[in-house]
């Protein structure tokens, strides 16, 4: 493993990527300017329409995602040449993992030795599969580590490894000491990879929705119409994903067959080479944002005093404009949806609900326990300081990887069943998915226990016994439980675009499949037996003329005013109580 270039990047290798990077900002920031537009539209006419009147629903908790800080000694695989070498490792609560020479550097406040953000990479388990990985990075040189050195270090065998990869930057080996400390690491490891990846789909601020709606519209723009796990991570990260994906072609054609070295050794220092281009477009793409970042502020401070007081007129503009599409298209639409989506719906949606429908199941048997644990100290044990803990236990369930994991292992099962989709549709965005599954999965959760520790606090009083209280605990439990199914046809909201004729017309198409996909969810759903509020959901947003009868939110192809990370308000089942024991 010891070949590597001798300089990662020259001048003029640098001064080339400085060049891309100023191409791909110069491109990139008219869609986004335009998509904030659209976003700051699409927010103010979902708060001036008419809310959703106030019923029965989980309370929205004010518990932000987080990962728990673990930190422990590992090895690392690190040098020139590598060695193994022990360290001490932190993983920070933003999803950072740093590492130091030993933990009195750490507890000093030191320096770390490196650190790296988690978002894009993969953790595998598997030395053997791992190294499978490695081989398949220059397949031209298969066979070549035969000549390596005989004491290659990733041909001994690592009881209990963590190999962190990806695409495009340095691999990350580490080996734990007991297999306890690598299943507690592999926990760890990948709730910090979900918490980076989703924080711009996790986010409601216009920019975010605004950003996401702009790469996919530059990306098409660019000849790319398939879907993959680039929007995964900070918006600077995207942006340095779209880069390095347009990029890896020719980075490899020109730089691979110079790399010294063979076999993994050469995949080694191909790794390298590719840590220093993507560190070299991340800070040029951090400047980029950066330095639009005044503008951006100004500007969206600037729409929404100009599209509020026309809002109306605007809709009603963009209604006129979509009717006339639509008119225009609709029968070779049509067409075309009946030969090519028609016999391809119900396994697309068949996939996307199994994805859906296991974790959900999953999480309704953890809050069963959860909450039958509570009500089980309660009878047998009515020490207040024993069901404080036990209370604290319960709130904290939702950031729990151990409990957790029961919830996400179902989601992460459905990858082999969403690679399926690949071949028939392009569709390269299975981690993406898994990550949308899980993050529902840990939101539901956080909702239902903060809905039941209110509730809870509100019906107990110092003047019931441990049965009654037990009893009203029970009840409290049936109501939280009969809210979950609600939500089981998010998984396919879709947002909108604004008064461009692009977006107009991309809804137009969108709303069509909108209205196949909500035929076979409810067709699909109904022949489970299984409850989900869909009507009138899987509609063209912004169809109607006077676009004012409709929330714009319900109209984003999902339930949007039910949906985990929605902006919409959420009404309590009962007023809220007082501070007291139930509440966490």
């Amino acid at each position: 493993m010891g070949g590597r270039p001798s300089s990662p990047l020259d001048k003029q290798q640098q001064q080339h990527l400085r060049g891309q990077v100023d191409i791909l900002m110069r491109n990139f920031l008219p869609c986004y300017r335009g998509q904030l537009a659209a976003s700051i539209l699409r927010q103010i006419s979902r708060e001036l329409g008419p809310q959703e009147p106030a019923g029965s629903q989980l309370l929205r908790s004010k518990k932000l995602p987080r990962v728990r800080e673990h930190r422990g000694p590992l090895t690392q695989l690190r040098g020139h040449p590598p060695r193994w070498q022990p360290i001490f490792c932190v993983l920070r609560g933003d999803g950072r993992l740093e590492w130091f020479s030993h933990k009195e550097e750490y507890e000093n406040g030191g320096h770390p030795l490196g650190s790296t953000a988690l978002t894009g990479y993969t953790l595998l388990t598997s030395q053997r599969e791992y190294l499978r990985l490695l081989d398949a990075l220059c397949p031209d040189s298969l066979g070549d580590h035969t000549q390596e050195e005989p004491d290659s270090l990733l041909e001994v065998p690592v009881s209990f490894p963590l190999f962190l990869q990806h695409h495009f930057r340095r691999h990350l080996c580490f080996s734990a000491a007991t297999r306890e400390a690598q299943h507690a690491w592999r926990l760890a490891l990948q709730g910090g990879i979900r918490l980076r990846g989703t924080v711009l789909q996790r986010s409601q601020a216009p920019a975010a929705r605004a950003f996401l709606d702009a790469v996919r519209l530059y990306r098409q723009h660019q000849g790319h119409f398939g879907d993959d796990d680039v929007t995964l991570g900070s918006d600077a990260e995207v942006l340095t994903a779209v880069l390095m994906r347009e990029q890896l072609p020719a980075l490899r054609a020109e730089t691979l067959p110079g790399l010294r070295g063979s076999g993994r050794a050469r995949a080694w220092a191909w790794t390298e080479l590719l840590d220093a281009v993507h560190a070299a477009v991340l800070a040029g793409a951090s400047a980029g944002l950066r330095a639009f970042q005044p503008e951006k502020d100004e500007l969206l401070a600037s729409l929404e005093k100009t599209i509020r007081p026309d809002v109306d007129q605007l809709l009603r503009q963009r209604a006129r404009v979509a009717g006339r599409l639509r008119t225009d298209i609709r029968g070779p639409l049509e067409s075309c949806l009946r030969r090519e989506v028609d016999p391809q719906l119900p396994r697309v949606v068949q996939t996307l609900l199994r994805t859906v429908e296991a974790s959900l199941e999953a999480v309704r048997t953890l809050l069963v326990q959860g909450m039958d644990r509570l009500s089980r100290r309660l009878r047998q044990s009515p020490s207040g300081t024993r069901l404080r803990r036990e209370v604290y236990s319960f709130g904290e369930m939702p950031w729990d990887l151990a409990l957790m994991q029961t919830c996400y292992r179902e989601a992460e099962r459905s990858h082999g069943r969403l690679g399926q989709l690949a071949a028939p549709f392009g569709f390269l965005g299975m981690q993406s998915l898994v990550f949308g599954a899980q993050d529902l999965a840990q939101q539901l959760i956080a909702d239902a226990v903060a809905t039941f520790l209110q509730l809870a606090d509100q019906c107990l009083t110092m003047a019931l016994n441990c049965d009654q209280a037990a009893q009203r605990l029970e009840r409290v439990r049936g109501r939280v439980l009969k809210e979950l199914p609600e939500f089981e046809g998010d998984v396919l909201a879709v947002g909108s675009q604004a008064l461009t004729t692009e977006g107009i017309y991309e809804d137009v198409i969108r709303g069509c499949l909108l209205q196949r996909i909500d035929r076979e969810l409810k067709k699909t759903l109904g022949a489970n037996d299984v409850s989900c509020t869909l009507d009138g959901c899987l509609e063209v947003p912004w169809e109607q003329e006077g676009a004012d009868e409709e929330t714009e939110a319900e109209r984003e192809g999902g339930t949007c005013p039910r949906q985990p990370g929605s902006g919409a308000q959420i009404q309590p089942l009962c007023p809220l109580p007082s501070q007291g024991t139930f509440q966490s």
